[in-house]
């Protein structure tokens, strides 16, 4: 029986041809709402908009996010990660402990985020954790790992 290593071995093809992630794009009902939520309240940078497919494109200096305003806010399928396929969270790293900690402090003020939990350790630690719903509803979890 062929384990996985050796179909590697056997496989030339398998050398990995990606180098991380370039962008994540997320649809939103409330395009102004969500980049004010990158750009005020976490700091990021604007990089950009596309008025013709309602769009913006924001940044820590890391990744790259790009923000689509949905068709029809009003008749969009809410986010729902236990039972639609897709994304389930995204996860953004923090600087440390006190970082994490900030944040949480400030984005309780913000208006439309939804704070899930609030800072607390994260699989056993040392890692430490947040979730939190950006105001167009996408889950975000800020987790310090040191």
């Amino acid at each position: 029986m062929l384990t996985s290593v050796d179909l590697i071995a056997e496989d030339s093809d398998s050398i990995v041809q990606t180098q991380g992630l370039d962008h994540l794009g997320l649809s939103v009902t409330d395009l102004g709402a969500s980049t004010r939520f990158f750009t005020e309240a976490l700091g990021w940078s604007f990089l950009g908009e596309n008025t013709k497919y309602p769009s913006t494109f924001v940044s820590d200096g890391h990744i790259m996010i790009s923000l689509w305003q949905v068709n029809n806010p009003l008749t969009a399928q809410r986010f729902d990660r236990k039972n639609n396929v897709g994304l389930h969270h995204l996860a953004i790293s923090v600087t440390s402990y006190e970082a994490l900690d900030n944040l949480y402090e400030k984005l309780k003020l913000v208006p439309g985020v939804v704070i899930e939990f609030s800072p607390e350790i994260a699989y056993g630690g040392p890692a430490k954790h947040m979730m939190v719903r950006e105001p167009s509803g996408n889950r975000i979890e800020f987790k310090f790992t040191p």
